[in-house]
């Protein structure tokens, strides 16, 4: 009898916890367009406290957690399932957050926070790696990425041939616009989210 409630339970919060990442996502939609002003809210940080009883921290950490996982997610399958896995990848670059994912999970360690943090540790401990090392960025900068870059150019070189003469401030943010867009499309399509 308890053990099926424990496996109940358990499911239960197995279930929910890749929602943090939606929730990251979210947050951060309403923090950087500032939709809580519409509810009359002075700050982000007051949105969150009022709105939801989550401290200032926590916003922020499940923020960093969704940018976390949208850069991880294209270079595979396995992702952290939880904040609390997240948190010690959070404050590494972008390229080292998928080079140390990457190094961590052909470890074949179990997928928790400690584990993470601990191989963390040792990598920052054992980087000797030179700084005149070519990058190689062919897993670091999709496809998608680089066709959306090369649309915005030829628009820009329009531009410059007409020099700027046709060009607003508009048409620029719709470039913007357009590119993330068309990446966000792109990931969604190669199954990737």
């Amino acid at each position: 009898m308890e053990q099926d409630r424990l496996t109940r339970l358990e499911n239960l919060i197995a279930r929910n916890q890749g929602r943090f990442h939606e929730i990251g996502k979210a947050l951060k939609e309403i923090k950087d367009t500032r939709l809580y002003k519409l509810n009359l809210f002075s700050s982000f940080e007051t949105y969150a406290r009022v709105r939801w009883d989550m401290g200032r921290a926590q916003a922020y950490r499940l923020i960093e957690s969704y940018k976390v996982i949208s850069n991880l997610s294209p270079i595979g399958d396995i992702l952290p399932s939880n904040e609390s896995q997240v948190r010690p990848l959070a404050p590494l670059g972008p390229i080292e957050q998928r080079k140390i994912w990457k190094a961590f999970l052909k470890t074949a360690m179990e997928i928790t926070a400690p584990n993470i943090k601990q191989f963390i540790d040792s990598a920052k401990k054992n980087d000797t790696g030179s700084k005149d090392e070519p990058v190689d960025l062919t897993d670091q900068v999709s496809k998608a990425y680089m066709d959306a870059v090369q649309v915005m150019l030829d628009q820009v070189q329009l531009a410059q041939q007409d020099h700027w003469q046709k060009t607003s401030r508009q048409a620029g943010l719709l470039w913007n616009r357009v590119i993330r867009e068309r990446i966000l499309s792109k990931e969604n399509d190669n199954g990737h989210g």
